[in-house]
């Protein structure tokens, strides 16, 4: 096997080869998250009906370095059935070599460039939303990316950078000219990071915009009733879900049987023993991978915490941006795990995988303001 740049014979090939092609429509799209989107975590959420899922987000020049952290990001389990890696970087060249590295050594039907991180360090370095005033740049990637590839390149990208000064709708012509197979748009700009609602109406106007290109929107759906107005508004090809599945990986279900899940603590926690059992296979079984699976868990536990029970809410569905106030649940177990507490997020954890080590402690990692 070669690693390197590709030549011109390569090219030929991929050229003159049929593309791999992807069924878009109506597919639900986990979305790349960030620490919480690992193997373990998607094995769930393919389990409970996901169709897309896609790879954390990986930065190019790491992959091209060989860092082992990073190489773990776009390892895909047997069971995603349609599998991205996103990649993330400002530098055009960098982006294309590493492209050619990943279709010669992964395993992957597509590959999504990062267009909608919100984070400073990348931001500053040209990268993630940076890219949405950088359209040189980008079209670079695009272009580059999609001769050196064999599977489509897809763009996943915010409103704008700024609040109020929306510009998605002049930049997704221009990808679908490059050469992106699909574009999803979070209604977010860089600037609201996750607060406000998600705007569904200026998704629509861009899905408008994109056609034929397929475009998924991404914000706020937390239930079967979400998904089906949204859709239907926007008349996008398809939905990426987020937070919603953070707060409720079940939501797959829902969307597919169109109903509410009451789901009982117990399955519940059934769903917490599969992601601990998935973790310990993925990271080890040793002390320091029940250590990481803890961790992973534990940031997990901090987005579960949220979901209320269909069956406590007066008035359902529960909005994704509304707070949830203190309740407690119909046993020990639902009120244990509607806790705002990290102390009993350990406690979950310990349950589950034994006591912590002497002079534990936890703190989330996604520590933004989430709520609207």
């Amino acid at each position: 096997m070669r690693i390197g740049p590709a030549s011109d014979e390569d090219l030929t090939r991929i050229r003159g080869a049929e593309k791999k092609k992807i069924t878009w429509s109506d597919q639900l799209y986990l979305a790349p998250l960030t620490t919480l989107g690992n193997l373990p975590f998607r094995r769930i959420c393919r389990r409970l009906g996901a169709d897309i899922t896609c790879g954390e987000m990986a930065v190019a020049t790491c992959l091209l370095q060989g860092s082992p952290s990073e190489w773990a990001l776009v390892k895909r389990h047997h069971t995603e059935k349609t599998f991205g890696v996103q990649i993330c970087g400002s530098n055009p060249l960098a982006m294309v070599k590493c492209s050619e590295v990943l279709s010669q050594v992964a395993d992957m039907d597509f590959v999504d460039i990062n267009v909608g991180c919100p984070i400073d360090m990348i931001y500053k370095q040209g990268g993630g939303s940076a890219l949405m005033r950088r359209q040189s740049a980008l079209e670079l990637m695009v272009r580059g990316m999609s001769k050196v590839l064999p599977c489509p390149v897809t763009v996943k990208m915010r409103t704008a950078i700024h609040q109020g000064q929306r510009t998605a709708h002049s930049l997704i012509p221009n990808c679908r000219e490059w050469g992106t197979d699909i574009v999803t748009l979070h209604g977010r700009s860089r600037e609201q990071r996750y607060t406000k609602s998600a705007d569904w109406a200026y998704i629509r106007e861009c899905a408008q915009i994109a056609s034929p290109m397929p475009l998924f929107g991404n914000g706020d759906v937390l239930n079967y009733e979400d998904y089906v107005a949204q859709k239907q508004m926007a008349g996008v090809d398809g939905i990426m879900i987020g937070r919603g599945a953070l707060m409720k990986p079940w939501i797959f279900t829902e969307i597919k049987e169109n109903r509410h899940w009451d789901i009982s603590s117990c399955e519940r926690f059934d769903i917490l023993k599969e992601f601990t059992n998935n973790g310990l296979e993925h990271w080890g079984s040793d002390s320091e991978g029940v250590e990481k699976t803890r961790r992973f868990l534990l940031e997990w536990l901090s987005f579960l915490h949220r979901y209320i029970p269909i069956g406590l809410l007066e008035r359902p569905p529960q909005s994704i941006n509304l707070k949830p106030p203190p309740y407690v649940g119909r046993n020990d177990l639902e009120t244990l795990m509607a806790s705002k507490g990290s102390q009993d997020w350990i406690k979950i954890s310990e349950m589950l995988l034994g006591p912590v080590p002497d002079n534990f402690e936890f703190l989330p990692k996604h520590r933004a303001n989430s709520w609207g």
